[in-house]
């Protein structure tokens, strides 16, 4: 009897001296799972034609999420200048598309990843109807989206406007011109943001920004290429850093000034923008994204 006291006594002694340790303590911290990569997640998306459809499906299938479509009452041609047209007159009548109910309940899920098309520079007109019929507050929000320069950051702002209770993630997005990159950009955003496993590629800040040389205002020029929205513009400074295999470039860039007719009108001022490039080892410059 007093040898079994006495060992229960040594192996309490043993756990309260490992649970006290502080090396134990953080082998056990570091052993837990980040707690992002249990919440239980869902995937919702509008995709106009299929490239937010296939970021959408990336995004489930590594993340083992569950995933739900958008689907409208009289959906959008497919044809591009008919489907500007119609979303011109809804936005002139403050009218917005009918949406089919949900196939899933968002309520029963922590994260949603929610994916668009950028229009107008802003996420799409479903994705508002969307936002008209769900609360999601408390919940963590991870915006995907596709477009043809940019608007990733502006559909951001505009998500947290419409949803203040939800936290709204900074989110990432594609040109449409590149998604042959995405699988391998949407696996190291996720990874980043500790929704899978992985290892992180880390990235060093862009250096401090100079006045653009010929050389590279020749890549700048290069990368916008004959991108209609782009042709009226010209790059000021320039940042960059090193990434695998290549270089990415920030540049502050600004439109072309046009002088008036009128001498005494007078000359407002350039809209600046930055415009991220890339340019990798054996391969044409092209741009990213486009911040307006």
């Amino acid at each position: 009897m007093k040898k079994s006291t006495l060992m229960m006594g040594i192996a309490s002694a043993l756990l309260l001296a490992i649970v006290c340790c502080p090396a134990a303590q953080a082998r056990e911290k570091n052993n837990r799972p980040h707690p992002k990569l249990v919440m239980k997640a869902l995937v919702v998306y509008y995709s106009q034609t299929s490239n937010t459809r296939a970021v959408a499906m990336e995004i489930a299938r590594l993340r083992h999420a569950d995933i739900a479509e958008i689907e409208l009452v009289n959906p959008y041609d497919k044809d591009y200048n008919a489907t500007i047209e119609r979303c011109k007159k809804e936005k002139k009548e403050g009218i917005l598309p009918e949406i089919k109910p949900l196939k899933v309940d968002v309520s029963k899920y922590d994260v949603i990843f929610l994916g668009y098309p950028i229009w107008f520079g802003t996420y799409a007109p479903p994705i508002e109807a969307f936002l008209n019929q769900v609360d999601l507050s408390g919940k963590i929000v991870v915006p995907f989206c596709t477009f043809g320069s940019g608007g990733l950051e502006s559909s951001v702002k505009s998500l947290a406007a419409k949803q203040p209770g939800a936290e709204i993630l900074d989110g990432y997005g594609v040109r449409a011109a590149r998604m042959n990159a995405m699988p391998e950009e949407v696996d190291q955003f996720l990874t980043a943001s500790y929704f899978i496993k992985g290892k992180v590629v880390k990235l060093d800040d862009f250096s401090a920004s100079h006045r653009v040389s010929n050389d590279e205002a020749a890549i700048y020029n290069a990368a916008i290429g004959d991108y209609p929205m782009m042709q009226n513009t010209r790059p000021l400074f320039v940042a960059s850093r090193s990434i695998p295999d290549g270089t990415e470039y920030l540049f502050t860039a600004c439109e072309k000034r046009k002088e008036p007719v009128d001498p005494n009108m007078s000359i407002r001022p350039p809209k600046e923008m930055h415009v991220y490039v890339i340019v990798v080892n054996g391969q044409a410059p092209e741009f990213t994204k486009v911040v307006r």
